[in-house]
Protein backbone atom coordinates (compact mmCIF):
# COMPACT_ATOMS: atom_id res chain seq x y z
CA UNK A 1 0.00 0.00 0.00
CA UNK A 2 1.43 3.37 -1.02
CA UNK A 3 2.23 5.71 1.87
CA UNK A 4 0.32 8.98 2.03
CA UNK A 5 2.03 12.34 2.26
CA UNK A 6 1.62 14.68 5.21
CA UNK A 7 0.19 17.67 3.30
CA UNK A 8 1.42 20.50 5.51
CA UNK A 9 4.96 19.27 6.27
CA UNK A 10 7.80 19.27 3.77
CA UNK A 11 11.58 19.02 3.70
CA UNK A 12 13.87 21.26 1.64
CA UNK A 13 17.52 20.39 1.06
CA UNK A 14 20.20 22.99 0.37
CA UNK A 15 22.93 20.94 -1.29
CA UNK A 16 26.26 22.78 -1.17
CA UNK A 17 29.10 21.56 -3.37
CA UNK A 18 32.68 22.76 -3.67
CA UNK A 19 34.03 22.84 -7.22
CA UNK A 20 37.78 22.31 -7.00
CA UNK A 21 38.25 23.53 -10.59
CA UNK A 22 36.49 26.89 -10.30
CA UNK A 23 37.19 27.17 -6.53
CA UNK A 24 33.52 27.98 -6.03
CA UNK A 25 30.97 27.06 -3.39
CA UNK A 26 27.85 26.10 -5.31
CA UNK A 27 24.20 25.25 -4.67
CA UNK A 28 22.33 22.51 -6.54
CA UNK A 29 19.00 23.73 -7.96
CA UNK A 30 16.27 22.43 -10.25
CA UNK A 31 14.29 24.38 -12.80
CA UNK A 32 10.60 25.07 -12.08
CA UNK A 33 8.60 25.56 -15.28
CA UNK A 34 4.83 25.69 -15.70
CA UNK A 35 3.00 26.31 -18.97
CA UNK A 36 -0.74 26.76 -18.95
CA UNK A 37 -2.91 25.55 -21.79
CA UNK A 38 -3.03 28.08 -24.66
CA UNK A 39 -0.29 30.14 -23.02
CA UNK A 40 2.87 30.51 -25.10
CA UNK A 41 5.46 31.65 -22.51
CA UNK A 42 5.63 29.76 -19.22
CA UNK A 43 3.68 31.38 -16.39
CA UNK A 44 6.32 30.06 -13.99
CA UNK A 45 9.98 29.79 -14.98
CA UNK A 46 12.56 29.95 -12.21
CA UNK A 47 14.67 27.69 -9.97
CA UNK A 48 14.03 26.02 -6.64
CA UNK A 49 15.62 23.70 -4.12
CA UNK A 50 14.59 20.05 -4.25
CA UNK A 51 11.91 19.62 -1.66
CA UNK A 52 8.89 17.42 -1.07
CA UNK A 53 6.32 16.44 1.52
CA UNK A 54 7.15 13.87 4.17
CA UNK A 55 5.42 10.52 3.89
CA UNK A 56 3.46 9.20 6.86
CA UNK A 57 5.85 6.27 7.29
CA UNK A 58 9.03 8.42 7.18
CA UNK A 59 11.06 10.29 9.73
CA UNK A 60 12.15 13.79 8.72
CA UNK A 61 15.71 12.48 8.25
CA UNK A 62 14.33 9.74 5.99
CA UNK A 63 12.73 12.39 3.79
CA UNK A 64 15.98 14.35 3.51
CA UNK A 65 17.86 11.15 2.61
CA UNK A 66 15.26 10.28 -0.01
CA UNK A 67 15.48 13.72 -1.62
CA UNK A 68 19.28 13.54 -1.75
CA UNK A 69 19.12 10.10 -3.38
CA UNK A 70 16.52 11.18 -5.94
CA UNK A 71 18.42 14.32 -6.92
CA UNK A 72 22.02 13.12 -6.87
CA UNK A 73 22.02 9.32 -6.72
CA UNK A 74 24.01 9.56 -3.46
CA UNK A 75 23.59 8.24 0.07
CA UNK A 76 25.11 9.02 3.45
CA UNK A 77 26.62 12.48 3.03
CA UNK A 78 26.95 15.06 5.76
CA UNK A 79 23.65 16.79 6.48
CA UNK A 80 22.40 19.18 9.13
CA UNK A 81 18.85 20.15 10.00
CA UNK A 82 19.27 23.86 10.64
CA UNK A 83 15.86 25.55 10.76
CA UNK A 84 12.10 25.28 10.36
CA UNK A 85 10.40 27.77 8.03
CA UNK A 86 6.74 28.32 8.86
CA UNK A 87 5.82 31.87 7.87
CA UNK A 88 2.14 31.70 6.80
CA UNK A 89 2.96 33.87 3.78
CA UNK A 90 6.03 31.92 2.63
CA UNK A 91 4.24 30.48 -0.44
CA UNK A 92 1.94 33.40 -1.20
CA UNK A 93 3.56 35.27 -4.08
CA UNK A 94 1.76 35.10 -7.42
CA UNK A 95 3.92 32.45 -9.07
CA UNK A 96 3.87 30.21 -6.02
CA UNK A 97 0.07 30.36 -5.78
CA UNK A 98 -0.23 29.33 -9.44
CA UNK A 99 2.27 26.51 -8.89
CA UNK A 100 0.53 25.31 -5.72
CA UNK A 101 -2.81 25.16 -7.53
CA UNK A 102 -1.32 23.20 -10.45
CA UNK A 103 0.39 20.73 -8.11
CA UNK A 104 -2.58 20.51 -5.71
CA UNK A 105 -0.64 21.19 -2.55
CA UNK A 106 -1.37 23.42 0.41
CA UNK A 107 -0.10 26.99 0.45
CA UNK A 108 0.20 26.66 4.25
CA UNK A 109 3.16 24.31 4.34
CA UNK A 110 5.83 24.20 7.03
CA UNK A 111 9.24 23.07 5.79
CA UNK A 112 12.13 21.58 7.72
CA UNK A 113 15.38 22.69 6.08
CA UNK A 114 18.65 20.78 5.84
CA UNK A 115 21.95 21.59 4.26
CA UNK A 116 24.13 18.87 2.77
CA UNK A 117 27.84 19.06 1.92
CA UNK A 118 29.69 17.22 -0.86
CA UNK A 119 32.20 17.74 -3.68
CA UNK A 120 30.42 18.77 -6.89
CA UNK A 121 32.05 16.05 -9.00
CA UNK A 122 30.40 13.17 -7.12
CA UNK A 123 26.88 14.16 -8.14
CA UNK A 124 25.14 12.05 -10.79
CA UNK A 125 23.10 14.61 -12.71
CA UNK A 126 21.60 12.37 -15.40
CA UNK A 127 18.09 12.16 -13.94
CA UNK A 128 14.63 13.57 -14.53
CA UNK A 129 15.29 16.64 -12.39
CA UNK A 130 18.30 17.80 -14.43
CA UNK A 131 19.86 19.58 -11.42
CA UNK A 132 22.28 22.43 -12.06
CA UNK A 133 25.04 23.98 -9.95
CA UNK A 134 25.06 27.74 -9.31
CA UNK A 135 27.63 29.75 -7.32
CA UNK A 136 26.13 30.63 -3.94
CA UNK A 137 26.71 34.33 -4.61
CA UNK A 138 25.36 34.24 -8.19
CA UNK A 139 21.98 32.57 -7.85
CA UNK A 140 19.24 32.77 -10.52
CA UNK A 141 15.66 33.85 -9.81
CA UNK A 142 14.32 31.57 -7.10
CA UNK A 143 10.79 30.44 -6.28
CA UNK A 144 9.03 30.16 -2.92
CA UNK A 145 11.16 31.46 -0.03
CA UNK A 146 14.18 29.48 -1.22
CA UNK A 147 16.50 32.50 -1.39
CA UNK A 148 15.89 33.03 2.33
CA UNK A 149 16.44 29.32 3.05
CA UNK A 150 19.73 29.30 1.10
CA UNK A 151 20.94 32.52 2.76
CA UNK A 152 20.27 31.12 6.23
CA UNK A 153 21.88 27.78 5.36
CA UNK A 154 24.96 29.60 4.10
CA UNK A 155 25.19 31.73 7.25
CA UNK A 156 24.94 28.58 9.38
CA UNK A 157 27.58 26.82 7.27
CA UNK A 158 30.03 29.71 7.63
CA UNK A 159 29.61 29.73 11.40
CA UNK A 160 30.02 25.95 11.71
CA UNK A 161 33.06 25.92 9.42
CA UNK A 162 34.97 27.99 11.98
CA UNK A 163 34.43 25.50 14.80
CA UNK A 164 33.84 22.08 13.22
CA UNK A 165 35.81 20.07 10.60
CA UNK A 166 32.91 20.07 8.13
CA UNK A 167 34.99 21.64 5.34
CA UNK A 168 36.48 18.18 4.70
CA UNK A 169 33.03 16.98 3.59
CA UNK A 170 33.43 19.22 0.53
CA UNK A 171 36.78 17.72 -0.51
CA UNK A 172 37.93 14.45 -2.01
CA UNK A 173 39.35 11.88 0.41
CA UNK A 174 42.86 12.96 -0.62
CA UNK A 175 43.58 16.67 -0.94
CA UNK A 176 46.35 19.24 -0.93
CA UNK A 177 46.72 22.04 1.60
CA UNK A 178 45.88 24.44 -1.24
CA UNK A 179 42.64 22.53 -1.88
CA UNK A 180 41.73 22.95 1.77
CA UNK A 181 42.59 26.64 1.74
CA UNK A 182 40.52 27.16 -1.42
CA UNK A 183 37.52 25.49 0.23
CA UNK A 184 37.79 27.68 3.32
CA UNK A 185 38.11 30.81 1.18
CA UNK A 186 35.05 29.81 -0.86
CA UNK A 187 32.96 29.27 2.27
CA UNK A 188 34.10 32.32 4.22
CA UNK A 189 34.43 34.70 1.27
CA UNK A 190 37.85 35.94 2.38
CA UNK A 191 41.46 35.57 1.27
CA UNK A 192 43.70 33.63 3.64
CA UNK A 193 47.44 34.12 3.98
CA UNK A 194 49.12 31.08 2.42
CA UNK A 195 52.05 30.75 4.81
CA UNK A 196 50.05 31.19 8.02
CA UNK A 197 47.39 28.76 6.84
CA UNK A 198 49.90 26.08 5.91
CA UNK A 199 51.87 26.52 9.14
CA UNK A 200 48.73 26.11 11.27
CA UNK A 201 47.18 23.25 9.31
CA UNK A 202 50.17 20.92 9.07
CA UNK A 203 50.46 20.91 12.87
CA UNK A 204 46.97 19.45 13.24
CA UNK A 205 47.30 15.77 14.13
CA UNK A 206 44.03 14.88 12.39
CA UNK A 207 45.39 16.06 9.02
CA UNK A 208 47.54 13.12 7.92
CA UNK A 209 50.34 13.51 5.37
CA UNK A 210 50.27 10.68 2.82
CA UNK A 211 53.15 9.12 0.96
CA UNK A 212 51.58 10.40 -2.24
CA UNK A 213 51.62 13.45 -4.46
CA UNK A 214 49.29 14.83 -7.10
CA UNK A 215 49.27 13.15 -10.49
CA UNK A 216 48.39 14.54 -13.90
CA UNK A 217 49.24 18.16 -13.08
CA UNK A 218 51.34 20.44 -15.25
CA UNK A 219 53.16 22.10 -12.35
CA UNK A 220 55.18 20.54 -9.55
CA UNK A 221 52.90 18.01 -7.81
CA UNK A 222 51.90 18.85 -4.24
CA UNK A 223 51.83 16.64 -1.19
CA UNK A 224 48.49 14.88 -0.55
CA UNK A 225 46.80 14.71 2.84
CA UNK A 226 43.74 13.06 4.38
CA UNK A 227 41.46 13.96 7.26
CA UNK A 228 41.23 11.40 10.09
CA UNK A 229 37.84 11.61 11.77
CA UNK A 230 38.97 9.07 14.38
CA UNK A 231 41.97 11.17 15.41
CA UNK A 232 39.86 14.34 15.46
CA UNK A 233 37.21 12.74 17.70
CA UNK A 234 39.89 11.39 20.06
CA UNK A 235 41.52 14.81 20.38
CA UNK A 236 38.15 16.50 20.86
CA UNK A 237 37.09 13.99 23.52
CA UNK A 238 40.36 14.35 25.42
CA UNK A 239 40.18 18.13 25.25
CA UNK A 240 36.59 18.11 26.46
CA UNK A 241 37.40 15.86 29.42
CA UNK A 242 40.36 18.01 30.41
CA UNK A 243 38.17 21.13 30.45
CA UNK A 244 35.39 19.71 32.61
Amino acid sequence: MKAEIIPNISVDCVIFGFDNTTKSLNVLLIERVLKLENAAPPVVNDYVLRGFHTYENETIDDTANRLLKELTGLDNWYKKQFKVFGDPNRLKNEKDIIWAESEHFSERTITIAYYILLPTDVVQRANKYNPQWFPVNQLPELGFDHKKIIDEAYADLKEDALSKPIVFELLADKFTIKDLQDAYEAILGVEIDNRNFRRKLITKKYIIALDEKQVGVSKKPSQLYMFSKDVYQKIYKESFLINI
